[in-house]
């Protein structure tokens, strides 16, 4: 398996009027096969890279490339890879264009110009896999937050792509609906998606983020597993980001021997949990 499925290599961005950049020589490399959630404060340029990430913008400079080739910014190619590159916004209602829940999820199939055939049952395992069968016919305005939530992401998985992006996905969400999300995430990921999560939730990125990468200033400024990121304490406070309460809890005063014997208890706790999850 590949290292890296998408690399953002001294990427720039600005957008047009603005005096700021949003992106100012960002390096990332989003590795395969992980569940990597991105953080940093509002303004830090999280949504702004995940635009990039499936060429809906371009780079003022900089390269970004998926499996190791630069993009290249046609149509064709574009359309290719945006199969490839799943995007899910914070609102879906940016992301919902049909009149039922249906005919919704089949639109991005219509697009490709595939058999009717086979857009009938790529809809309908759909529908069955993220539990919108009774929803079928629903007109979207009619359904909830959550349920838009669960639409937008069968929307983009219907194409198959290999790489997840999500941004802020638990936004507005209760627990109950956040919880269901989460579930829906860790099948996504069993079935061999690789994901990133943009999201304000540290103890969510904690218990459930293999990587973890933090921006600041449109930078990368710090990466690594969750264990390793929130041990850099001092560093996250400065960026007024701090660290998860679970954290906190578990590990503060300890020695460092101390620390590896909870994290090692840690990771064998949501081992369990996804067994049984």
């Amino acid at each position: 398996m590949q290292k890296y499925l998408l690399e953002f290599e001294q990427v720039y961005y600005t957008y047009p009027g603005s005096q700021e950049s949003a992106l100012n020589g960002l390096t990332l490399r989003i590795p395969s096969g992980k569940r990597c959630a991105l953080i940093g404060q509002n303004g830090c340029g999280k949504t702004t890279l995940f635009l990039l990430a499936n060429g809906l913008y371009k780079p003022d400079s900089g390269v970004v490339y998926w499996r190791s080739e630069p993009l290249i910014y046609n149509r064709n190619y574009l359309c290719n890879l945006r199969q490839k590159v799943g995007l899910i916004f914070q609102d879906p209602e940016q992301q919902l264009v049909a009149s039922t829940v249906e005919e919704d999820i089949s639109y991005g199939l219509c697009n490709l110009g595939l058999p009717v055939s086979e857009i009938k049952d790529r809809v309908a395992q759909a529908l069955v896999e993220f539990e919108l069968t009774n929803l079928a016919e629903r007109p979207v305005h009619h359904l909830s937050l959550g349920q838009k939530k669960r639409v937008s992401i069968a929307d983009v998985m219907v194409l198959q792509p290999e790489l997840l992006v999500l941004d802020e996905p638990t936004a507005y969400l209760d627990v109950k609906h956040t919880r269901n999300l989460i579930l829906t995430l860790q099948k996504i990921h069993q079935n061999g998606t690789t994901l990133i999560m943009a999201t304000h939730d540290l103890d969510l990125v904690y218990r459930w983020a293999d990587w973890v990468f933090v921006m600041d200033k449109g930078r990368l400024v710090l990466e690594g597993t969750p264990q390793d990121v929130f041990s850099q304490r001092s560093f996250l406070e400065k960026l007024e980001l701090g660290v998860p309460l679970i954290y906190e809890m578990l590990f503060d005063g300890l020695s460092g021997e101390e620390e590896v014997v909870i994290e090692r208890v840690r990771q064998k706790l949501l081992e369990l949990f996804r067994d049984f999850s």
